[in-house]
C-alpha cells in the first residue's frame, strides 16, 4: 500500500493498509478507478460506490444465470432472487475471491446495499397497496370472511397449543428457555397469516387476476391480512410491555393509532383531493407524485421508529391512495418498472444472503421441533382453508387451489422473518430454515396451482346457449363489447336491426336483453374490477366523457325501443391479454346467448382502411376458443344505411351466405331475428359445390336443408325476403360471388367455419389477413373490397364433452 501511495498523485487519498481502506467504505464514496493501485486493484472496493455497484452487479448476474434455467420448468423469478441471495451468502466464502465481509456480512461494506434494499421493499410494497382495489377486496359476501377466519384462527390457536411442547429439551447454548417460546410464536404467526400484497403478487404471476378463483383468493387474503394486522399489534404490544417496558408499549400503541387516524383523515382525503383537481385526461403533477412517495417513506420510517415492520407504513399509505387513474395509474407508470425490476430483486437477495445453510446442518437437532412445527401448521392451515371451501360448495379442484394459495409465502413474509431476527426473536439457524422454507414454498406451490387450474373449466357448456336453440318466446340475451369510442355506432346499428316494434306477428317474442361491456386497459390496479353503471356508481367514474357517451347512446337506444329492449352497462378494468376472461365471466353469469365484439379493424368515415388493433384481435381469438356461448365478430365500415331508428323509413339490405355447418345455422337464426324488423330486407344465398355430399357427414347436410326449409316456409310469401342458390367451383369463383353479394347488401352475416368438403377454397386460406373471421368473413372485411358493407361473422357455441 505504501508503494501504491507513492505512485498516486498528491490529491489521491493515502491509505495505510487494506483494513483501513475497507473500513473507509462508508466515508469514501467514489474511487479513482481500478488503476488506483496496480498491485491490488481490489482497493477500489474500499469505497462505498464501487462496492455497491459490484454487489448489485453480482446480484443480477446470479439472478439472470439461475433464472435462465429455472424458467424452462416454470419456476417464478422470485425463486431466482432468493437463490442469488443464498449464493452470495456465507456458504460461498471458499468459492469466490471476495471475502464475505465485503459482500455479505460486513456491516460497513453492506450499509449502502442494505439501504437500497430497504428503500426498494418500501417502494414495492407501497405500489402493491396502491394497485389493490379495496372495494372489490372487501365486498364479496361472507364466504371469504369465513374461510379467512377459519384459516387464521384455527392455525393460530392450534399452533400456539404446541408452543411449550418439550420446551425443557431446548439446549440453553442454542437459545435461552425464556426466548424459545417467542421463537415458536413467531413461526406459528408467520404460518397463520396470508398477506394481501403477497397473494396479489402471486395471482398476477399466475395470470388469473380476473378469474373468479383469483378474486376469491384476493378477498380471503384481504380479510386474513386484517386479522394479521390486529394480531401483530396485540403481540407487539404484549411483547414490548413484558420484555421492554409498559411505557414503551403504550407509546408504540398510541403511535400506531395516530398513524391510522392520520391516514384516514388526512392522507386519504388529500389523495382524493389530488384526484378531483386533476383535469380529466391530464397527468397528475409530478410534485404530487413525489410527495406521495415521500409520504410512504416517512410512514415507513415512522413505523420503524415505533418498533413495527418497516413496510407496514408504506402499505397502509398505499391502501389509502385511490386506485386507478389518474393518481394510481400515474404512480404505477412512473415507478412500477424501477421498483419491480431493480429494487425488488435487490431487496429479496439482500434478505436471503444473511442465511447460513451450513449453520442449519450443524444446528439441525436444535431446530428439529421448529421444522416439525412448520410442517404441522402447513397441513393444519391447508385443511382449515380446504374444508370451508367444500362447505361453500366450491369444486374440489378449486378448493385445493384456494388452500394452496392460502399457504403461499412471499416477500412480506421475508420482511417479518428478517424483523424477528433483528429483534433477537429468532435464532440464525431458524431464520435460515424459514428462508429455505419460503424458497421451496414459492417454487412448488405456484407450479402445483398452474397444473391444477384450467381457466376453461368454468365455461364448459353442458347447456346449449346460442340463438338457434332459443324458444320462440325466450329473451335474446346479448353481450356487446366496446374497446374504443368508434365501436359504439356500429354496435347500436346492429342492435337496431335485431330489435323490432311489437305487432301481431311477434307479440309473443321475448325482449332483447343487451349487456354493454366497456373494456379499459388496466392501469394502477392490482387486479381487475367490474363496475356496473347504475345509481350506485361512483361520481368520478361517470365523469369520464367516453363512458358518458356510451351510456347516453345506449340509453337513447333503449328509449327508442322501449318495451322490446333492456340495457345494462358495465366497465371492466382489465389487463389486455386477460380481457377475454372478463368477457366470458360476464357472459357466463348473465346466461348470455351471444357475445358481439368488434373485429379490431378500423375504418375511416369515408370507408377507407385505417389500422388493425392487434390487442382486440388477440382477445377475439381467445373468445372464439373459450366463449361460453355463441360469438359474433362485427366488422363495421360505418354504412349510413345501418343507422336506423324508429323514425327511419329506409330499408336495410341484410344478406346471409350459407355454405353449411353449425356456424351457418347460427347465422340464419340471427337473420330470422332481424327479419322481424320491418326495415330489414333479408336475402339468403346458398353456395353449392354441385357435388353429392359426403355420406359420413350426411346428418349435417340434412340439418342444413332443415334449417333452410324452415326459413323458406316461414317467409316464402314475404316481400322483404328472397332465397337463391349458386353453384360455386374454385377459389376465384368464391371470391367473385362474395364480392357480388357484398355490393348488393348493407350487412352480411356469415358463419366462421364451414365443412371443408362443401366448397373448394383453393388459395383463399393461404391469403387470409384476419384468420379469426374465417375465409368468407376475411373476404368481406378485406381492405381491397370497394364497398361499405359491414359483416357479422358468427361462431356457434362449442359443446364440450
Amino acid at each position: 500500500m505504501a508503494d501504491s501511495a507513492a505512485l498516486a498523485p498528491p490529491l489521491w487519498p493515502t491509505l495505510s493498509n487494506e483494513k483501513v481502506c475497507y473500513g473507509a467504505a462508508n466515508f469514501n464514496i467514489s474511487s479513482f478507478g481500478i488503476l488506483e493501485t496496480y498491485k491490488t486493484p481490489s482497493v477500489i472496493f474500499g469505497y462505498a460506490l464501487p462496492l455497491l455497484e459490484m454487489q448489485i452487479s453480482l446480484i443480477f448476474v446470479l439472478i439472470v444465470s439461475s433464472h435462465m434455467f429455472l424458467r424452462f420448468i416454470g419456476i417464478p423469478q422470485f425463486v431466482s432472487y432468493m437463490l442469488a441471495g443464498f449464493l452470495l451468502g456465507p456458504q460461498l466464502i471458499d468459492l469466490v475471491d471476495f471475502s464475505s465481509d465485503r459482500l455479505s456480512l460486513d456491516l460497513d461494506g453492506n450499509a449502502a446495499l442494505e439501504g437500497v434494499a430497504k428503500f426498494g421493499m418500501i417502494m414495492f410494497t407501497f405500489l402493491m397497496g396502491v394497485k389493490t382495489n379495496k372495494r372489490a377486496a372487501f365486498q364479496t359476501g361472507k364466504r371469504p370472511i369465513v374461510i379467512a377466519v377459519s384459516s387464521f384462527v384455527l392455525t393460530m390457536v392450534t399452533g400456539m397449543a404446541f408452543r411449550n411442547f418439550r420446551i425443557d429439551k431446548v439446549d440453553p447454548l442454542y437459545m435461552s428457555l425464556r426466548l424459545a417460546p417467542t421463537e415458536r410464536t413467531v413461526i406459528v404467526s408467520i404460518q397463520a397469516i396470508t398477506l394481501l400484497p403477497v397473494v396479489t403478487h402471486l395471482i398476477h404471476e399466475l395470470k388469473i387476476p380476473n378469474s373468479e378463483l383469483g378474486r376469491l383468493a384476493i378477498s380471503i387474503s384481504a380479510f386474513n391480512d386484517l386479522l394479521a394486522f390486529i394480531n401483530l399489534m396485540c403481540v407487539s404490544y404484549i411483547g414490548t410491555y413484558r420484555y421492554v417496558s409498559p411505557r414503551t408499549a403504550n407509546r408504540d400503541a398510541a403511535a400506531m393509532i395516530i398513524l391510522v387516524l392520520v391516514i384516514i383523515f388526512i392522507i386519504r382525503p388529500a389523495a382524493q383531493r389530488i384526484v378531483n383537481i386533476t383535469p380529466e385526461g391530464k397527468s397528475v403533477r409530478k410534485l404530487y407524485l413525489y410527495g406521495t412517495i415521500m409520504t410512504a417513506v416517512a410512514a415507513s420510517s415512522y413505523t420503524t421508529f415505533f418498533n413495527q415492520i418497516h413496510v407496514l407504513g408504506a402499505f397502509m399509505v398505499g391502501m389509502a391512495i385511490p386506485d386507478g387513474p389518474p393518481l394510481g395509474s400515474a404512480l404505477e407508470a412512473k415507478f412500477e418498472s424501477l421498483a419491480t425490476n431493480v429494487f425488488f430483486p435487490i431487496s429479496i437477495a439482500v434478505m436471503t444472503m444473511k442465511g447460513d445453510i451450513i449453520g442449519v446442518l450443524y444446528a439441525f437437532d436444535d431446530i428439529s421441533f421448529n421444522i416439525f412445527l412448520v410442517g404441522f401448521t402447513l397441513v393444519l392451515k391447508w385443511t382449515a382453508s380446504f374444508v370451508p371451501c367444500l362447505i361453500f360448495k366450491l369444486p374440489t379442484r378449486e378448493s385445493i387451489i384456494i388452500a394452496m394459495i392460502m399457504n403461499y409465502k412471499g416477500f412480506v413474509d421475508l420482511c417479518f422473518i428478517e424483523g424477528a431476527l433483528n429483534k433477537w426473536n429468532l435464532s440464525h439457524a431458524t431464520y435460515t430454515f424459514l428462508m429455505m422454507y419460503v424458497l421451496m414454498n414459492a417454487g412448488i406451490l405456484p407450479t402445483i396451482v398452474k397444473a391444477l387450474y384450467d381457466p376453461k373449466r368454468k365455461y364448459i357448456g353442458y347447456v346449449k346457449r346460442d340463438v338457434m336453440h332459443l324458444k320462440s318466446n325466450s329473451d335474446l340475451k346479448i353481450l356487446t363489447c366496446l374497446h374504443r369510442p368508434d365501436n359504439i355506432s356500429g354496435m347500436i346499428s346492429l342492435l337496431q336491426l335485431l330489435s323490432s316494434p311489437l305487432n301481431n306477428e311477434n307479440k309473443d317474442k321475448g325482449v332483447i336483453a343487451v349487456t354493454v361491456l366497456h373494456l379499459v386497459k388496466l392501469a394502477g390496479r392490482a387486479f381487475p374490477i367490474l363496475v356496473p353503471h347504475d345509481k350506485r356508481s361512483k361520481p368520478r367514474l361517470l365523469q369520464n366523457s367516453y363512458i358518458q357517451t356510451m351510456m347516453l347512446a345506449f340509453n337513447e337506444f333503449q328509449q327508442e325501443n322501449l318495451g322490446t329492449t333492456t340495457v345494462n352497462s358495465f366497465t371492466a378494468f382489465s389487463i389486455d391479454n386477460l380481457m377475454d376472461q372478463d368477457i366470458c365471466n360476464l357472459a357466463f353469469d348473465h346466461l348470455t346467448s351471444m357475445i358481439i365484439t368488434p373485429s379490431g379493424r378500423k375504418w375511416s368515415p369515408d370507408g377507407s382502411y385505417e389500422s388493425d388493433d392487434v390487442m382486440i384481435r388477440r382477445v377475439n381469438m381467445s373468445l372464439l376458443d373459450r366463449a361460453p356461448c355463441s360469438i359474433g365478430v362485427l366488422n363495421s365500415r360505418g354504412h349510413r344505411k345501418l343507422k336506423i331508428n324508429k323514425r327511419s323509413k329506409g330499408t336495410v339490405k341484410v344478406g346471409v351466405i350459407f355454405i353449411g355447418g353449425k356456424d351457418d345455422w347460427e347465422a340464419v337464426s340471427i337473420a330470422k331475428w332481424m327479419r322481424q324488423n320491418p326495415s330489414v330486407r333479408l336475402t339468403v344465398i346458398r353456395f353449392l359445390s354441385g357435388q353429392e355430399p359426403d355420406k359420413s357427414k350426411n346428418w349435417e347436410y340434412l340439418v342444413d336443408n332443415e334449417v333452410l326449409n324452415d326459413l323458406k316456409s316461414t317467409y316464402a310469401s314475404a316481400e322483404n325476403f328472397s332465397y337463391t342458390e349458386k353453384i360455386i367451383k374454385g377459389g376465384p369463383a368464391v371470391t367473385t360471388a362474395v364480392r357480388m353479394a357484398a355490393e348488393e347488401n348493407d350487412l352480411m352475416i356469415v358463419g366462421r367455419d364451414h365443412d371443408e368438403d362443401s366448397l373448394d377454397y383453393s388459395g383463399l386460406v393461404d391469403w387470409m389477413e384476419l384468420p379469426e373471421l374465417g375465409v368468407i368473413g376475411d373476404l368481406l372485411a378485406s381492405k381491397e373490397l370497394e364497398t361499405r358493407v359491414s359483416v357479422l361473422v358468427v361462431k356457434q357455441q362449442q359443446q364440450h364433452e
